[in-house]
């Protein structure tokens, strides 16, 4: 892409051939930079006066002469590229070779083929009055040839005098090379000999026309006595032969033998010092010369008047000459001199023989794509689409009945062929046969529509032949349409079929063309549609052949009709989209280039906006919208041509732009665009427009308010908003095409500078876009995706793509692993914290307010929480800035996701303080009653002691009856004294119902639909359930946060049901019920742990340990080992058992969402349907359906208990923690060993500090532990350590022992709860078929599902009938039916618009026929259940739903929810 200067020789030739494509009337000036620099810098010292070297100049050898560079260019390729150089360099008005020499063999060749291309218009004097004009192929064109050779030396240079007479006098060009242009003086190597071509042709301005006729050129170059054989093709073709000598020998056979001495023209100069009158005057007598076939310069004649006079004698030639021969027919003179054809190449011959075959029978290419290309292509809603499917398979029959035609099977044969350059042969030579075929059916249409037009009786006949005029034109395109048809056809037929096997290549062979360089239709011009299923097939043969380097990136171009659209995309990139044939572009087109190793570039060409013959339908802007949606949405770039004055038509364009503009980026595509601004040639353009650009911008932003509020997306005010735009680097203002009046006029230098400009900056910000370019597997279903949204009313809601989806889903996925870490830890931490709690006033908390404690675990937490906020909003963010996985689709999500991060984390908050709160309160509510156990514990270790010495000074031995009898009488007498007031019991009642006055506060409206109240109201009393379970399996005292729970619970839950208006009766009933419920409830448990935690009892329960303490201390018995083991049964075990019960939910819970089926809503659902549809039970489908909630929690359960079915899947877990705490445990002792000469009692202190965060070790338990504790430390460290390694293995033993089903009971987190916690979301279910909700996060502002059902499903049936509705609402939303319920206030609302009433919800619409495959499986399978289940009669099931298989509905299934 750079523009670096040609450095040597070997660079010339690609220096000329890029700016050639370019096409740039500068290519021919080709010097080398490294020549020209040394004079520049010898030039630029300062070396005083040295006129010898001024007078030294380059050596001939220096530079290459431009006519050599052509010669070596055509000679090095093949035809292809032949005709591209050939048809570029007459854009230039350069001459181009009519016959080439060949230096090696001294043969020269016709370049018939290399002109096939070139058309050209033009309009004679005999037009000029009726404004018509001639199109037509340049090799067919019969017009007069005249030649220009040079006998001799000659000292006038014939070349510049042939561009003097060619160029008016208003604007002069060198259509031919001469001496007097750079480098046009080195001498030719290779290019003598070379006879080149241009043509005058008139524009029918007698002011302007050097010539009233066309006239071709030709121009010899070299002398002809050395080029014989190409001297006389040209006397034998040409209707005069202009011979420029300076000396005439008197024995030239050349001009003295010739049997055409009346076409030769002798031009001399007076001047020239070899001049010879007399032998002038002898030759012109033998050759039989009158004055007027010589000219001489004289002095007296300046170049002006000389011109003038050569000029007045070749148009005199043109009026009279009756010699008119087409390029064409020259080849049989060159067949009869020798001279070579490039058309005569084998595959050249055989192509056109058989495009041949196929447009010599077309005789009206109206009627021959009417008949020969065959274009076969209030019921309820269920029931029309079914028909539809039905109509398309009888169409697709139909269309296989009909044989192939004749023209089609040469077509595919001819395509089919393995040579390439064959095929391109044949492409070339159909698509010139048919331009040709058109222009003659086009000129004939146009004169027969200016003759009707004059007589204004003939309006039928005239609309008639304007049909005609738009759809005349006939093209390669509509034979690869009909290939599409065919193949579409055959893919219907079963797969043995011969016509399928026979065509399923077609899609390769495109494929292979595409990457010739051929253009794909990708929208049918004719018809405005994509044949999805061929286009489809072509792109993933396309992507077969280029794997793994299958990256592409899209550049396309929206204009209005005829603005120069393909023509700026041609010079832009070298490619070749029609852009003549008398016919604008129709529909859409692809062409692919290569633009670096890895990454092709596809160029889409479109037709143009505000076409006049589309402009007469009622719904043209819809069409126009609906192309400028699917460009802009296939494209990374998209070029806005603008190229008029009219500014009401650029209002109309701008509008359609920006509503293509808006669409994208609300379903996720921000494509960049970039404006040109056609024929503005200013040099002061940029910065006089400056101005215009505000204007423009905001013009673009009345249009996005406009385009927004229609859209019904109204928060996008400005162009910005929706794309990346800057107005001043993002505006182009390009010169127009042509410098001067067509068609002489050459192309503009300055069009093709500008474009380069542009083009560099495309591939500048294409370089950018390629890390995050789409594959083209991505590509096509991207295509797809779009097309099928756009042929709904509504596209943002009907936009449905796998792509997005995919992304999508990997940003739920990331999005749900990092929501996990987030709770995960907060779970240990909060774990952590109630340990610490629990473990208050003991030596391992140092804090000794439990106010304190908890305002440090307080902030604490906070800490924590704001860490966890800030690490999901950072990966987040740094999710969104990543290139791959096409995360610039999902972009709108980000503030969705990022709410719902703020939301956990207050959510976990709140939790927390709770959790926190109730921990501390029932702590401090307990320290009274430990206080007073430790009394008693004391009281009762005291009178032990001194019952020990009253026995001890007895002095006699005592036997174990005799001491069993002495510790009862005094239990007896001490539990007497003590004092055991009875605890203060709650009533809960009363606390709950101050709770609920202060709740208790919103007016609602009174409605009354019971059947889905009802429903609500049982899964809300479902889930205040389970959370009272939840409480009253922790065994703990009462709280009042628990009650504030439950009622916050309830207000979520009538918060996400509030489309369902109840009263304040019921709100306050339900929360009476419920609390109700539940206060009994917390009743018990209040007196349970009151009873439990009562000290008498806690001291009797000791009474045993107590009296066995009593006799071993009196015995003076060793208490090392059965300390050891109480400590460790009564005081670790539990605790230890404790931790594994708190840490396997969080464990268990991580390894679900490990699976497939928990990492997103979509897939739980897809996971859930497919589960369901293996089963085949209706009893399940009813459950699901009637009662979701509590299905998916028993579904969640039986996969968790089916998982871990083998002791070994949570063992690993189990033995982990377990592990952790014994060492945990051995660490504590090592470090309370360290500490020597401590007793026992600080010993186990020390042990109990180490280990106060991790394990709740029971005070109770420890206390009784402490007393009459005699037993040796070391021993006892010893002891313990090989008791916990028993503790240890006993444990494993047991958690092998142990069900899944035991384990889920115990444990505090409960997996089971929060997986379905986080697949049922938000909780909203579509209001029309109560499919839950699937979007990610908590805080989504849109809901949405990935698969609707049937109304019948949600009890939906006719009033009248009472049999079930078949009716999805996914295809009622694009309808036009009606509904009505409480949200419309009983009136009817379109359900087109139903976000009206649901402004929350986004129904995408079916995508197709099959969409909905599952549901309409299990509908009619189940109709009779079903009916039988709501209590009405079955529905009428359409025929096509009884025919669809299991294993389609498990296909729909995946295709609905995208699912690879």
């Amino acid at each position: 892409m750079q523009q670096c200067a040609t450095l040597c020789k070997s660079d010339l030739a690609w220096y000329f051939l890029k700016k050639l494509m370019m096409v740039n009337v500068t290519a021919r000036n080709v010097k080398c930079t490294s020549v020209g620099d040394s004079n520049c810098d010898a030039a630029s010292e300062d070396i005083g006066l040295n006129l010898d070297h001024l007078l030294d100049g380059l050596t001939i050898d220096d530079t290459l002469n431009p006519l050599d560079i052509v010669t070596a260019l055509f000679l090095c390729s093949d035809g292809f590229v032949q005709q591209e150089m050939a048809l570029k360099m007459s854009m230039c008005q350069f001459s181009v070779p009519l016959l080439l020499p060949n230096c090696d063999t001294k043969q020269s060749t016709l370049m018939l083929w290399a002109m096939r291309d070139i058309v050209k218009k033009y309009r004679p004097q005999s037009l000029s009055e009726s404004k018509g004009f001639i199109e037509e192929q340049i090799v067919l064109s019969k017009i007069p040839m005249i030649s220009f050779v040079r006998l001799g030396e000659c000292s006038l240079s014939k070349s510049e005098m042939l561009n003097k007479v060619l160029s008016n006098s208003q604007q002069y060009h060198d259509t031919f090379v001469h001496r007097e242009m750079e480098c046009g003086d080195s001498s030719r190597r290779i290019s003598n000999g070379m006879a080149e071509i241009t043509w005058y042709l008139p524009c029918g301005n007698k002011n302007i026309d050097v010539f009233n006729e066309p006239v071709a050129v030709a121009n010899l170059r070299g002398d002809i006595v050395s080029f014989e054989t190409e001297y006389s093709f040209l006397c034998q073709t040409s209707a005069a032969v202009f011979v420029f000598f300076d000396n005439l020998d008197l024995d030239c056979r050349l001009l003295t033998n010739t049997q055409h001495s009346e076409k030769i023209f002798l031009v001399g100069s007076h001047q020239s010092k070899d001049f010879s009158l007399d032998a002038l005057k002898k030759i012109a007598t033998k050759m039989g010369l009158t004055n007027k076939n010589v000219i001489i310069k004289t002095k007296q004649k300046n170049d002006a008047e000389f011109i003038k006079g050569l000029r007045e004698t070749v148009n005199n030639v043109i009026e009279n000459t009756s010699v008119k021969m087409a390029i064409e027919q020259t080849a049989d003179v060159a067949h009869e001199l020798g001279i070579l054809v490039d058309e005569d190449c084998p595959e050249c011959q055989l192509g056109k023989k058989n495009a041949d075959a196929i447009t010599e029978k077309i005789q009206d290419t109206f009627k021959y794509k009417e008949e020969k290309l065959r274009e076969v292509g209030s019921e309820n809603l269920e029931d029309y689409k079914a028909s539809l499917k039905k109509k398309k398979r009888q169409l697709r029959k139909k269309q296989n009945s009909y044989d192939i035609s004749d023209a089609m099977s040469c077509f595919v044969s001819a395509i089919s062929s393995e040579k390439e350059k064959e095929r391109r042969y044949f492409l070339k030579w159909l698509r010139i046969n048919l331009d040709n075929l058109s222009r003659e059916k086009l000129s004939d249409l146009r004169e027969q529509y200016k003759k009707k037009c004059e007589n204004s009786e003939t309006k039928k006949e005239i609309k008639d032949i304007d049909r005609q005029l738009s759809s005349s034109s006939l093209g390669t395109e509509h034979f690869f349409r009909e290939m599409g048809q065919l193949y579409e056809a055959s893919v219907s037929l079963p797969e043995k079929h011969p016509s399928q096997i026979q065509l399923q290549q077609l899609p390769k062979l495109c494929a292979e063309l595409l990457l010739d360089g051929f253009p794909l239709e990708l929208v049918d011009g004719d018809s405005s549609n994509i044949p999805l299923r061929w286009v489809s097939d072509v792109l993933s043969q396309l992507h077969q052949l280029v794997h793994p380097k299958n990256k592409i990136l899209v550049v396309t171009v929206l204009g209005v009709q005829s603005t120069g659209k393909s023509t700026l995309l041609n010079t832009m990139f070298g490619v070749q989209f029609a852009v003549s044939s008398g016919r604008c572009t129709r529909g859409a087109f692809m062409l692919l280039i290569r633009i670096s190793e890895d990454s092709s570039e596809h160029n889409i060409d479109t037709e143009g906006l505000k076409s006049p013959e589309l402009a007469q339908l009622d719904d043209s802007y819809e069409h126009d919208n609906e192309l400028a949606t699917l460009v802009v949405g296939l494209s990374d770039i998209t070029i806005i041509n603008i190229a008029m004055e009219n500014s009401t038509e650029m209002k109309d364009i701008l509008q359609i732009v920006v509503h293509a503009f808006l669409r994208m980026k609300e379903v996720g595509k921000k494509p960049k665009c970039q404006f040109v601004h056609q024929n503005v040639s200013d040099v002061s353009a940029h910065e006089k427009n400056m101005r215009d650009r505000k204007l423009l911008l905001q013009q673009l932003n009345e249009m996005t308010q406009a385009a927004a509020k229609m859209e019904r997306k109204e928060e996008n005010k400005g162009f910005t908003d929706v794309m990346e735009y800057c107005p001043n680097t993002g505006n182009w203002y390009i010169p127009g095409l042509w410098n001067g009046n067509p068609p002489m006029a050459p192309v503009n230098a300055g069009y093709s500078e500008e474009v380069y400009k542009l083009k560099k900056k495309i591939i500048h910000i294409l370089g950018k876009c390629e890390s995050s370019a789409n594959d083209i597997s991505e590509f096509k279903e991207w295509t797809e995706s779009l097309w099928n949204a756009v042929k709904h009313e509504n596209f943002i809601f009907s936009f449905r793509n796998s792509l997005v989806a995919d992304a999508y889903m990997k940003l739920c996925t990331e999005f749900n692993k990092w929501e996990w870490n987030f709770k995960k830890d907060m779970y240990a931490w909060v774990t952590n914290a109630e340990t610490t709690i629990s473990n208050f006033g003991t030596v391992a908390v140092p804090i000794q307010n439990i106010g304190e404690l908890l305002n440090h675990l307080k902030t604490e937490a906070s800490i924590e929480l704001s860490k966890w906020e800030k690490t999901l909003l950072d990966n987040l963010t740094k999710y969104f800035k990543q290139k791959e996985g096409h995360v610039y689709l999902v972009e709108g999500y980000k503030e969705d996701f990022a709410n719902s991060a703020k939301s956990l984390r207050r959510e976990i908050e709140s939790s927390v303080t709770n959790q926190l709160t109730a921990a501390a309160d029932i702590k401090q509510g307990m320290q009274e009653v430990d206080r007073i156990k430790k009394k008693h514990t004391k009281e009762i270790e005291n009178r032990v002691c001194e019952l020990i010495e009253e026995c001890r000074k007895k002095k006699v031995t005592m036997t174990d009856q005799e001491l069993d009898r002495e510790f009862e009488e005094m239990w007896n007498k001490t539990v007497k004294e003590l004092r055991f007031s009875e605890q203060k019991l709650s009533n809960i009642f009363t606390r709950w119902i101050e709770k609920l006055k202060h709740n208790v506060s919103k007016v609602l409206n009174t409605q009354s639909h019971e059947k889905a109240v009802q429903k609500m109201a049982d899964d809300i009393i479902a889930a205040c359930q389970q959370l009272v379970t939840g409480k009253m399996e922790r065994k703990n005292n009462y709280h009042d946060t628990y009650i504030q729970e439950i009622l916050h619970t309830i207000d979520n839950m009538l918060r996400i049901n509030q489309d369902l208006k109840t009263d304040i009766d019921f709100e306050v009933s339900l929360k009476q019920h419920i609390c109700g419920k539940a206060a009994r409830q917390f009743q018990k448990m209040h007196e349970d742990f009151l009873r439990v935690n009562d000290p008498y009892k806690c001291l009797s329960q000791n009474k045993t340990k107590f009296c066995a303490d009593f006799k071993d201390v009196f015995n003076e018995r060793d208490q090392c080992q059965k300390k050891a083991e109480e400590f460790t049964n009564q005081c670790l075990r539990p605790a230890v058992e404790d931790f594994v019960n708190r840490s396997l939910g969080p464990d268990i819970i991580g390894e679900m969402l490990t699976t497939q089926q928990f990492s997103t809503r979509m897939f739980f659902q897809y996971s859930i349907l497919l589960d369901l549809l293996s089963k085949g039970n209706f009893e399940s489908y009813l459950r699901y359906i009637c009662k979701y909630e509590a299905y998916v929690k028993t579904w969640i359960l039986d996969r968790i208990e089916e998982h871990f079915s083998s002791y070994s899947s949570t063992f690993e877990f189990e033995n982990r923690h377990v592990q952790s705490c014994i060492n945990s445990i051995n660490d504590a002792v090592k470090k309370a060993k360290t500490r020597k000469g401590c007793i026992l009692k600080i010993f186990v202190d020390n042990i109990c500090k180490e280990l106060g965060n991790k394990l709740a070790i029971s005070q109770d338990a420890l206390s009784a532990f402490m007393i009459l504790n005699n037993a040796n430390q070391e021993d006892f460290a010893h002891r313990l350590s090989e008791c916990v390694k028993e503790m240890a293995e006993d444990l494993r033993q047991k958690f092998t022992r142990t069900t899944i089903q035991m384990k889920l009971n115990r444990l505090h987190v409960k997996p089971q709860n929060e997986l379905f916690t986080k697949v049922i979301g938000c909780g909203k279910q579509c209001p029309f078929c109560s499919a839950p909700c699937e979007a990610g996060g908590s805080h989504h502002t849109e809901h949405w599902t990935s698969l609707h059902r049937p109304e019948a499903l949600g009890a939906y049936r006719w009033y009248d009938t009472k049999k079930l509705v078949t009716n999805i609402c996914s295809s009622l939303v694009i309808s036009n039916s009606s509904f009505f319920c409480v949200a419309t206030n009983g009136k009817w609302h379109p359900h087109k618009r139903y976000t009206e009433i649901y402004p929350d919800w986004k129904i995408a619409p079916d995508i197709s026929l099959q969409a909905s495959d599952y549901w309409k499986h299990i509908m009619a399978k189940f109709n009779n259940n079903f009916a039988d289940a709501f209590n009405a009669n079955p529905a009428d099931i359409p025929r096509e739903w009884t025919k669809i298989t299991q294993k389609q509905a498990e296909q729909s299934l995946k295709v609905s929810f995208s699912i690879k």
